[in-house]
C-alpha cells in the first residue's frame, strides 16, 4: 500500500491536534501502551516502579497494581482470564480482577544472561505473544525476540541487540519490523506464514542524530508505522514500504517510548514517557517527562491483538 492510497480525506493531516498530557504519572520508564476494547480503558506499565496500570479514560478510573520486580509489556488474553505480561525473567499469566493475585511465570528462557531483563512486546494476529530482551545496561548485545504460543511453545529469534523494541507487522502479516534502539535502525523482515520469519533482519530505516532512538511503536489501520522517539521528544509515522515520514507529533518529553491507538473510534494516540536519567535542569524543563499523552487522530488505528486462537 503506498503513502498516496493512504491519503487523509481534503488533504488533513494524520492528527488533529497537539499532545496533552492527560495523566502526571511521572513514571520512570512508562512504556507498554495497549488499548483494552473489553475494558475501553489503556493499560500501561511503569517498568522501573514494578507497576502495571490501567485508566479508563471515559471517568478517569485508575487502577494500579505492584510487582515485585520489572513488568515491560502486556496483552489480554482473548478468553478472558486476565493478561500475558513480559516480566523481568519471560512471559507470565496475570489475573487483575483476583483479590491478591501475583503473576505466574509461564516460560522463562534458559539461555537468557543474568544481567538481561525482558522488554517491549505485543501479540501477532495469531494470538502469539512477542517479547524482546535487553541487556540491563543497555551495553551488551544481548537482547533477543521471543515468540510464546498457546500450547506453551516458545521460539527465539537471535538478534544480539543491546535494546529491542517492538515488533509490529503490516497489515497482511508478512512483514515484521523490529527496533534495534540503541542502533538507530528499524530492522525488517518477511515473514512466511507456515515457517514465521525469514530472518536474518535488515536495517529497514535508519534514524539521524537529531530524532533521538526508535523505541516502541505501532501500526493504523491502513498500515502506516507509527514510532516513538527515545531523546527525540516526538511520534513520526512511515509509509510501510517506503519509511518516508507522513507525519511528526511533538511531545513536551524528550524521552518518548511508546504509542497505542485507543479511545471508543480508535481515534486517539495514547502515548507514554519516562524521566529516567534526566537532571533537575532537564526535569525544569520537561516537568510533564513520565506523563501520558494523548493526541486527537485524524486516522484510526486498529484493535490489540489477544494472546490465543482464535475460534
Amino acid at each position: 500500500m503506498t503513502s498516496s492510497s493512504m491519503a487523509v480525506p481534503d488533504g488533513a493531516p494524520l492528527h488533529a491536534g497537539p499532545a496533552q498530557c492527560v495523566l502526571d504519572a511521572r513514571a520512570q520508564l512508562g512504556e507498554g501502551a495497549l488499548w483494552s476494547l473489553r475494558h475501553q480503558a489503556l493499560w500501561w506499565v511503569d517498568i522501573l516502579s514494578h507497576r502495571l496500570f490501567r485508566w479508563r479514560p471515559a471517568d478517569g478510573e485508575a487502577r494500579c497494581w505492584q510487582f515485585e520486580e520489572e513488568v515491560s509489556a502486556v496483552a489480554e488474553r482473548r478468553d478472558g482470564t486476565g493478561l500475558m505480561l513480559a516480566l523481568r525473567r519471560g512471559m507470565a499469566h496475570f489475573d487483575p480482577e483476583a483479590r491478591g493475585s501475583q503473576p505466574v511465570y509461564l516460560h522463562r528462557p534458559a539461555d537468557e544472561p543474568a544481567s538481561n531483563r525482558f522488554n517491549d512486546g505485543r501479540c501477532d494476529q495469531h494470538g502469539r505473544f512477542w517479547a524482546g530482551s535487553m541487556d540491563f545496561d543497555a551495553r551488551q548485545p544481548t537482547g533477543h525476540l521471543y515468540c510464546y504460543d498457546e500450547a506453551g511453545r516458545c521460539e527465539r529469534l537471535l538478534l544480539g541487540l543491546r535494546v529491542t523494541n517492538g515488533p509490529a507487522w503490516s497489515l497482511d502479516g508478512r512483514r515484521m519490523y523490529v527496533n534495534d534502539t540503541v542502533g538507530r535502525h528499524v530492522l525488517a523482515c518477511e515473514v512466511d506464514p507456515t515457517s514465521g520469519p525469514c530472518v536474518p533482519l535488515r536495517p529497514w530505516l535508519t534514524f539521524g542524530a537529531g530524532d533521538g532512538h526508535p523505541d516502541g511503536m505501532t501500526v493504523d489501520a491502513q498500515g502506516r508505522l507509527w514510532i516513538a522517539h527515545w531523546g527525540g521528544g516526538c511520534v513520526s509515522a512511515h509509509d510501510p514500504d517506503t519509511g518516508e515520514e507522513l507525519d511528526r507529533i511533538p511531545v513536551p518529553a524528550s524521552q518518548v517510548t511508546h504509542c497505542a491507538f485507543g479511545g471508543e473510534d480508535l481515534r486517539t494516540l495514547f502515548i507514554t514517557t519516562a524521566r529516567v536519567g534526566l537532571d533537575a535542569d532537564a526535569l525544569r524543563r520537561e516537568p510533564l517527562a513520565g506523563g501520558v499523552f494523548a493526541v486527537p487522530m485524524n486516522v484510526a488505528g486498529l484493535p490489540a491483538h489477544a494472546f490465543g486462537a482464535s475460534a
